[in-house]
């Protein structure tokens, strides 16, 4: 038997960052959270896209896999949550995409939180949710490996 204690350990395989696009869907005008998000998980050494106000479900998910994203960080302020979610959800799957997590956060009644994890949403951040507990939740929940 061949002694290998004297030989070192095998290098470990690179991971990539986590690849978070973060969007703003609808007609909501107010972007200040998202991008506070998105800069937490900047400066947390993730690569972030930001898409910016009023993209569409079809432009996010154009985005999410043109940029080859783990995840896409939806911010819904405007009430029409259950159908952007859902919408994105949908065209993620329709796309043969549905490994890219979907979270999200907003202005979001909680009778309607166990539908959104019902359609697929892995996790909705309500207001008063501090940057370090969002961070922490994408680093333990998103694969950049998958």
């Amino acid at each position: 038997m061949t002694d290998r204690s004297d030989r070192p350990d095998p290098p470990e395989q690179p991971t990539s960052p986590i690849r978070v696009v973060v969007a703003k869907p609808g007609l909501d005008g107010h972007d200040r959270g998202a991008k506070v998000v998105a800069r937490a998980l900047r400066d947390a050494g993730m690569e972030v896209v930001y898409t910016g106000l009023h993209q569409t479900p079809e432009q996010i998910v154009e985005a999410a896999i043109q940029e080859d994203a783990d995840a896409v960080g939806l911010s819904v302020l405007s009430g029409a949550h259950m159908t952007l979610f859902a919408k994105v959800v949908d065209l993620l799957r329709e796309r043969d995409a549905s490994d890219i997590v979907v979270f999200g956060g907003g202005i979001i009644p909680d009778d309607d939180l166990p539908e959104l994890e019902r359609m697929g949403v892995a996790k909705v951040f309500t207001p008063g949710a501090a940057t370090t507990e969002i961070v922490d939740w994408v680093r333990s929940h998103v694969d950049p490996n998958r």
